[in-house]
């Protein structure tokens, strides 16, 4: 028998030739070579980086990490370590803020050593710090625990930021706590050279109490104080570990800037009350010297309407020009013929929230009121109030193509305003949410389909 070439064999079963065979082959070697280089060479998942290091899967079994150069590698870690140390620290203040309740402020309540104005003296408004720590720790607990439960080792799925504006409300809390502070170590100090069993119990719980670690009282007290300064370096950490495309990133440095202002405000505050000492002081840049003017004319507000502040809701405050017309013809002049004076404007919604987190976040609830706030600029440290509030639910609302720079706010039997903003798309804006709540209140406009013409009968009322 003949014994069959090879390559008729080959051109037989598959129709290829030597010399295409050839470049086949070739072209695939090429092609397995460029993947290879391209897999060497893959961008960076967090920068887009290219040049990664080259790595099996034995020796890493995290597709993920394997996808990081090393620079983003270690800024996952150190912003892992970031997060874990904001949670950590938080709850060790909330234990430090339990044992001044358990081991302090009970024990000295149920011996009788202090009144109940003494211990509220001493200890402020402590509970309602360990509330606030509470729901915030339990909050941040959940956030790290569903990153792990789905796979999230390196906790890019925490979003601190976010939990922290979601909390912001207890910033204010802290205020309250630090103004307090100085009196309160002056009484405590006073208290316990009067009384020898208060001065006995506080000796005996320091060195006998382990829970104590051999720290006293005052050294507890001051744990507050101590967190609520602590909190912009502890963000600032995160926010330097913290891609700018990352969706926490905005949210961080919102929430250091709103803490540096209070910051700032507290130390305002102790110096106007002549207190020696300050909170740690931050840089003020113009954004935070507005914040700062926006917590007091907030905190102004509040005490004029007597709300309490989680039913209360900030819908839009800001610089407004505010005049009053003698009578209802002044459309046919113009506004130019009004005297405007500027004016801090503030409109609050007193309403009760769907969610249990903050009014800043939460979906609105039922409102009960709301109210404009008129404050005078700012004279002599303090801000002044024009008038009352007024209240939208005894106020009309209207607008005329004539004049559609301002717009006019007529209290029922009583006066017209007429409002504007520098900004046209803002005095807008502004209009749109007063009328909005101005049409949810008032049980006449429901039965009158809120027309002014019929319902009232005033000299400033135009047709």
């Amino acid at each position: 028998a003949t014994r069959t070439k090879s390559a008729d064999v080959e051109r037989a079963d598959s129709g290829i030739g030597q010399m295409p065979s050839r470049k086949w082959r070739n072209r695939a070697s090429e092609t397995l070579s460029s993947l290879q280089a391209w897999e060497a060479h893959r961008p960076c998942t967090d920068c887009g980086e290219r040049e990664l290091p080259v790595e099996t899967d034995l020796q890493n079994c995290n597709q993920r990490r394997a996808d990081l150069c090393e620079k983003c590698r270690k800024r996952r870690t150190e912003r892992k370590e970031s997060v874990l140390e904001f949670v950590n620290t938080e709850a060790s203040y909330g234990e430090d803020l339990r044992i001044i309740k358990e081991e302090f402020y009970l024990p000295m309540q149920a011996a009788g050593l202090l009144s109940q104005e003494q211990l509220l003296g001493i200890f402020s408004n402590i509970q309602e710090l360990i509330d606030l720590n509470e729901n915030f720790l339990e909050i941040l607990q959940e956030e790290i625990d569903q990153a792990f439960d789905q796979g999230d080792d390196d906790l890019m799925t925490v979003c601190i930021g976010e939990v922290f504006l979601e909390f912001v409300n207890m910033l204010p809390a802290f205020q309250t706590y630090c103004l307090q502070q100085s009196s309160s170590v002056n009484m405590l100090n006073a208290l316990e050279k009067e009384k020898e069993l208060l001065r006995i119990f506080l000796n005996v719980s320091q060195n006998d109490n382990t829970a104590l670690r051999r720290m006293n009282l005052r050294s507890f007290l001051i744990a507050p104080l101590q967190r609520v300064t602590k909190y912009p370096l502890l963000l600032s950490r995160i926010i330097k570990a913290t891609t700018e495309y990352h969706p926490d990133h905005s949210s961080l440095r919102e929430a250091k800037s709103r803490i540096e202002s209070h910051l700032e405000h507290i130390n305002m505050k102790t110096k106007q009350e002549g207190n020696t000492w300050t909170l740690r002081s931050f840089r003020q840049d113009s954004k935070k010297k507005r914040e700062v003017i926006n917590i007091e004319m907030r905190e102004t507000a509040l005490k004029t309407v007597g709300w309490l502040r989680e039913e209360t809701r900030f819908v839009m405050e800001g610089p407004l020009q505010l005049a009053q017309p003698p009578d209802g013809q002044w459309v046919k002049k113009g506004s130019k013929t009004l005297k405007f004076q500027n004016m801090q404007v503030l409109l609050l919604v007193n309403m009760k929230r769907v969610s249990e987190s903050s009014l800043e976040s939460a979906e609105p609830g039922p409102v009960k009121d709301a109210v404009l706030v008129l404050i005078r600029d700012k004279n002599n440290g303090k801000f002044h109030l024009l008038r009352e509030p007024l209240r939208l639910s005894n106020c009309i609302v209207s607008t005329d193509p004539d004049c559609d720079d301002t717009f006019e706010l007529i209290e029922i039997r009583r006066e017209a305003f007429v409002f504007r903003d520098s900004d046209r798309a803002r005095t807008h804006h502004w209009f749109r949410q007063i009328r909005r709540y101005s049409r949810e209140l008032g049980s006449w406009k429901k039965r009158r389909n809120a027309l002014p013409n019929i319902m009232i009968s005033t000299p400033q009322t135009r047709p």
